[in-house]
């Protein structure tokens, strides 16, 4: 299987830490998308437990040897994708941003160097 190689594990100081692969967010987001869809759940339930399960269920459907568990991996894996969603909105819409744009066709951020270079520093 190619998740073996892939998605090797990494020490930190938490513990282990999941290395994700395009495919596996591929079809993660896929399946939240979804859930979404078929209405079963909706804002309101936010990412609570059942969610998480029913996620866990789906993706042993499509990815049956990645082993991914609704915790610690899927709820995990949430909280990134909403962290880095945050930090995209922030560059796109927030203040003194107008130098920032986005490249639709191959979607991600674009920006002049010494743009970015002052936006990290």
């Amino acid at each position: 299987s190619g998740f073996s190689q892939s998605s090797v594990s990494s020490q930190n100081s938490r513990g282990t830490k999941r290395k994700w692969v395009l495919e596996e967010d591929v079809a993660f987001v896929s399946c939240m998308v979804n859930l979404h869809n078929v209405g079963t759940f909706n804002a309101d339930t936010r990412f609570n437990a059942s969610y998480l399960n029913e996620l866990e269920r789906m993706l042993e459907k499509v990815l049956p040897h990645a082993i991914l568990k609704a915790k610690p991996n899927l709820n995990s894996r949430i909280r990134t994708l909403k962290r880095d969603w945050a930090i995209v909105y922030d560059i796109l819409s927030g203040k003194d941003n107008s130098d920032f744009g986005s490249d639709e066709h191959r979607q991600f951020v674009v920006v002049k160097d010494a743009v970015w270079n002052s936006y990290i520093s």
